[in-house]
Order: C-alpha cells, then sequence, then structure tokens
C-alpha cells in the first residue's frame, strides 16, 4: 500500500484549453503564462506542452522562473519577466546590526547583479514597471513596458509615461506594451470599462504592439484583446473560464480506520465529536501539502462514489474523513480530494480562498503523474 499522495496532470488538457482561449482570441497572439512553478503544475513539463500546442510567448513572476523554462524550451520562444528588471541602490546601506546575539550576522540582501546575469544568461526579457527599471535595462534587447491603467499595482503611471515620452522614449527595444485588468472576473465591473479606455489613451500614440487581457479579459470580448492575450488559470482548469477542461486530479492515500463511538473527539483541539457510532479514515496529507487548514470540516473527499466530509482538523501531514457506511473504506485506498467530482475552485469555496491559491500550493510531496 502506498503512503504517498498522489496528483496527476493532464498535459493534454492544459494545451486544449490553450487552444481553445487562442480560438476565443481571434486574431490576437496567444501567450502563456508559466509564473508560479506554472500554477503548482510544473513549469517544465507545463512549458513544453504549451509550446507544442502553440505558444511563442511566455510570462514568468522572476528571473529564476524564466531561466527554468529556458531550459526547458530551448531558444526560440520569448520568454518575459513580469516583475521587470532589477535596480541597483545608488548606495547601499550599512548591514543591520543581528536581531539576537546568537544569530549568524545580517539577513541575505538582494543581489541585483545577479538576477541581470540571469536575463541574460537565459535571454529573458522584463516587463519595465517604472522609470527607473527602463533606464536600468538602456539598450539591452527586446523589453515589454507595462503601463498602470487603474490597477495601481505596478506599471507607469500617465505622468510618468508622458516624461518617457518627453524625453525621446520609449525606445525601439520596446516590443510590446502591456497593462493588466483588476476586475476582469467581474464582466460587469465597472472599472473594467474605466481601464481599457485609460489602456488606449496611454497606449495610442507609442505604436507598438499591445495587451491588455488575461483570462478574465479573454472572456470580456474583442475590444480587449488587441495583439497579444496572455491567458493564465484558464490554462489550468480554473474560473473564470468555465469551460476550461479539468487539468489536476489529487488522491490521498488511507493509512488507517477506526471506530469511533459517540462523544470521542477526532484531531487536534477535539473540534469534531462523533455524534453516532462512526468510522474514521485516517488520510496521508496535510497543510504541509497545500490542503489548507481552513478546509478542516468542510471539504470533502471521494471514495466509492461516496462524498465524505473531513472529520475534524487538517494537521501537517494527516486528514480525518467521516467515512461511515462506505464499504470501500480501508487502509491502502485512495480518496480523491480533487477531481470531477470536486474541482480547484469548489475546494476553494471550502476553504473560502480562490483556485488559484489551491493550484499554487500543491506541495512537493506528492508523487506526480504526468498524461
Amino acid at each position: 500500500m502506498t503512503l504517498t499522495p498522489e496528483l496527476t496532470i493532464d498535459l493534454a488538457a492544459i494545451a486544449a484549453n490553450w487552444r481553445a482561449l487562442d480560438r476565443l482570441s481571434g486574431t490576437a497572439e496567444t501567450a502563456a503564462v508559466v509564473k508560479a512553478d506554472a500554477y503548482g503544475c510544473g513549469i517544465a513539463p507545463v512549458g513544453r506542452a504549451l509550446a507544442g500546442a502553440g505558444a511563442r510567448r511566455f510570462f514568468v513572476a522572476v528571473p529564476a522562473e524564466g531561466a527554468r523554462l529556458r531550459a526547458a524550451l530551448g531558444p526560440g520562444p520569448e520568454i518575459y519577466v513580469l516583475s521587470g528588471f532589477p535596480v541597483a541602490p545608488a548606495e547601499a546601506p550599512p548591514p543591520p546590526p543581528p536581531a539576537h546575539p546568537e544569530a549568524g550576522g545580517a539577513p541575505p540582501r538582494a543581489d541585483a547583479d545577479a538576477d541581470a546575469r540571469v536575463f541574460a544568461e537565459a535571454a529573458l526579457r522584463p516587463v519595465l514597471n517604472a522609470p527607473e527599471q527602463v533606464a536600468a535595462w538602456a539598450a539591452r534587447g527586446p523589453a515589454a513596458l507595462q503601463l498602470d491603467s487603474g490597477m495601481n499595482r505596478l506599471g507607469l503611471e500617465p505622468s510618468e509615461l508622458a516624461a518617457l515620452r518627453a524625453a525621446g522614449g520609449p525606445g525601439p527595444e520596446i516590443a510590446l506594451v502591456s497593462s493588466h485588468l483588476a476586475c476582469a472576473d467581474t464582466p460587469a465591473h465597472p472599472l473594467n470599462a474605466v481601464q481599457l479606455a485609460s489602456f488606449r489613451g496611454m497606449a495610442a500614440a507609442l505604436g507598438r504592439p499591445l495587451s491588455l487581457a488575461a483570462t478574465g479579459g479573454i472572456l470580456l470580448g474583442a475590444d480587449y484583446h488587441f495583439d497579444l492575450v496572455r491567458p493564465g488559470i484558464g490554462l489550468y482548469g480554473g474560473l473564470p473560464f468555465a469551460a476550461a477542461q479539468p487539468v489536476v486530479r489529487l488522491a490521498l492515500p488511507i493509512l488507517q480506520v477506526r471506530d469511533v463511538a459517540p462523544g470521542e473527539a477526532v484531531g487536534y483541539g477535539a473540534s469534531w465529536r462523533a455524534e453516532l457510532p462512526s468510522r474514521i479514515a485516517t488520510l496521508s496529507g496535510g497543510y504541509a501539502d497545500g490542503l489548507h487548514r481552513a478546509l478542516s470540516g468542510r471539504a470533502r473527499g471521494f471514495l466509492g462514489g461516496r462524498a465524505c466530509r473531513f472529520a475534524g482538523r487538517v494537521s501537517m501531514d494527516l486528514i480525518g474523513l467521516d467515512v461511515t457506511g462506505v464499504p470501500a473504506a480501508r487502509p491502502g485506498a485512495m480518496v480523491e480530494i480533487l477531481g470531477p467530482a470536486q474541482g480547484v475552485d469548489a475546494l476553494a469555496d471550502a476553504a473560502g480562498t480562490i483556485g488559484y491559491e489551491i493550484l499554487t500550493s500543491l506541495g512537493a510531496r506528492y508523487r506526480r503523474r504526468y498524461l
């Protein structure tokens, strides 16, 4: 009997979701967002699957992710780093003293030069988010420029863009101008139209290819598509792309099954007590594997065609499951946590979060199987 939970990732479904979003995007080119280890699914195998489906531009969050993707894909595809390009401080501050006498010196500091070397070695392109980044990148090669159209997170403000243009920029190295929608997963939200108008106004005179839409923006329609779209969550089977094929399946093995008498408690804090004679299965898996403690008493596992409620608190490595009246419950049986009966967004609802967090929290201890 296995002791290790199994995570199955359907690469064919990811490729199919990319092709479906590509069709919805009309004449716009469809890129792929593979940050956070391809939303927890594995940046190398997912990147290769998406390249095989036709993706030629990829977006990651930090340089190290881009280097891993480049190693998987080889030369050719364009890889953009959403966090931009490192800017070295004008003067390094002195290191702070140790917080405690036994501490081993000052905490490590960011190394802008090391990040810059990764850009050169892996042939990465930054998404420049601030005037300082534009200046630091100088004429190192093609890059994207991000504008803040109303999200107030990253990107040049209208005044900063005006100053850049007055100084003769952006230069010819700017191959793409982008922005990001704050409320695309809520189609009727008025900020969508506000950001669309702002982006059009800011980008009108730049004469560069434009990109505004991620998954939600694609679903808002052709007005939001421009020249390039950047789907992320929709590739991995999550909302708002309701037509997406499911991508991940997660099954946890039962380690033990025991009888629990009325009044007896299960798990830390004795937060769950049996009201009737019950059977409780203990599963291998817990919050160290990305199954959040907030799922305690709220999520379900599926065994033998039956939905079984979590019993007691989710702990670091173990989960209790009420399998009363389920004949299939025995040591070694696999309980499905993610799959057709309970997708990432349903599990997210049980945890009071979003599907993005469920996917990107999937732990390193799973035995991974790729289809």
